[in-house]
């Protein structure tokens, strides 16, 4: 029987907050973090919204990236890195890993997963060469905007020199990085690794890019916080969110022995691509339903023994109903009667960063034995009929394993089982 991997640390910064406590307890209120987006001029805009972490001066529990970076640091790394420093520092801090052995920091992998990396700096980059010229640029920009620089200055600050990597499998990067970090543990080329995701690209090309791919919603310019609705009617498309999500994963005894505390079992993990269309996976869900086979029998479980599941569900009317499709065919009909919940329905859509934060939360269900409520659920759409969908506030529940979805463009499958510890 191979030992549990457990996760030890978590470390979040959100549209609804600072810090995991924060999110997680607004996310129980019922609470939004999807506002009028303030990052540019968005007057003449289809889509004037946005999920922005809230700034230190704007809430009390908001972002202050002074707390996890200096000021000349700061300068040099795009806002997606920033994020995944003061994320990591908060899973770090709560999993007590802060080695000083360097046999220890041999075995410390670090994979942390973007779906697009530094645009904003990439935009940046481009106007200065548009109105300056090339000489004027800094030499620090390509660092600060390449995807795997999240991992590589986490590495850096804390001298991990285990195996590193950064999943760029869009919207399902962080959820593959967690997996990857798992996989890394469990062959034996690491003890223990910090992974998850970041993004940071509430900017015009994003913005405009997903815009013009008439992916965002815009009903809802007016009223921002009832714009994400996962599995309704109204529904017409994601909001563009940014942030971070961090997590310490290890094997039981590993955990055991340095005396930390361990928050849940990160049992199964499956991963699947739809060879079938650049933004829209199977209308029928299969290979969605078979990274979720995969994560199951991993984790050694069936269907009926779930007891959550946090959906991908992005707020789009064609990826909720082939998500809702795919809980049919592995958990029969209407999902088997699985509570489901979308938690992007207060967050928006964190792209590359989605899949760990829906992680965490999931972790957080488990450990606290509530499962957090779906925001504007009003009129569920007809697919979803006879679906256990969460809605009507935070529901104390019993579960033993829930289940995490996240998906991707290019038609990416990932699915994570997490489970309390026996």
């Amino acid at each position: 029987m191979r030992e549990p991997i457990v996760v030890t640390g978590l470390g979040a910064i959100t549209p609804l907050g600072s810090g995991v406590a924060t999110s997680w307890r607004r996310l129980l209120a019922g609470q939004s973090g999807i506002v009028t987006n303030s990052r540019f001029d968005t007057d003449g805009w289809k889509c004037r919204i946005a999920g922005l972490v809230p700034s230190l001066a704007s809430d009390p529990e908001g972002f202050d990236p002074e707390a996890a970076m200096d000021a000349r640091e700061l300068r040099r790394n795009d806002l997606f890195i920033q994020y995944a420093m003061a994320a990591a520092c908060e899973a770090l801090d709560q999993a007590g890993w802060h080695p000083e052995n360097p046999d220890d920091r041999l075995r410390t992998a670090t994979v942390i997963g973007t779906g697009v990396g530094g645009v904003p700096a990439i935009t940046a980059a481009s106007e200065v060469v548009r109105t300056s010229g090339a000489k004027r640029l800094s030499p620090f920009v390509v660092p600060s905007f390449l995807p795997n620089l999240a991992a590589g200055q986490i590495a850096i600050r804390f001298g991990f020199h285990g195996p590193a990597g950064s999943p760029t499998t869009a919207c399902a990067a962080s959820a593959q990085a967690i997996g990857d970090a798992m996989r890394l543990i469990r062959s034996g080329e690491a003890d223990i690794a910090l992974c998850g995701g970041a993004e940071g690209c509430v900017d015009p090309v994003a913005i405009g890019g997903f815009t013009a791919a008439k992916a965002l919603s815009f009903n809802f310019n007016e009223q921002p916080q009832r714009a994400s609705r996962p599995f309704d009617v109204d529904h017409d498309g994601f909001v563009l969110a940014e942030g971070a999500a961090m997590l310490v994963i290890e094997r039981l005894g590993h955990a055991e022995r340095r005396g930390a505390t361990p928050l849940a079992v990160l049992s199964g993990y499956g991963t699947t691509t739809d060879a079938h269309h650049v933004t829209a996976g199977w209308p029928d869900g299969r290979e969605a339903a078979r990274a979720m086979e995969i994560a199951l029998a991993m984790a050694g479980i069936d269907a009926g023994q779930v007891g959550y599941i946090n959906a991908h569900a992005t707020s789009t009317p064609v990826g909720d109903a082939a998500e809702l499709a795919a809980l049919e065919r592995l958990f029969g009909s209407h999902g088997g009667g699985v509570p489901v919940g979308s938690t992007k329905s207060a967050t928006g859509h964190m792209l590359g960063a989605a899949g760990a934060i829906e992680a965490v939360f999931s972790v957080l269900a488990l450990r606290d034995q509530i499962l957090p409520p779906s925001l504007n659920l009003d009129r569920p759409m007809p697919e979803a009929e006879g679906f256990d969908l969460l809605s009507a506030g935070a529901r104390p529940a019993a579960v033993d394993h829930a289940l995490s979805n996240a998906f991707g463009f290019g038609g990416v499958n990932a699915a994570l089982v997490f489970s309390r510890l026996r």
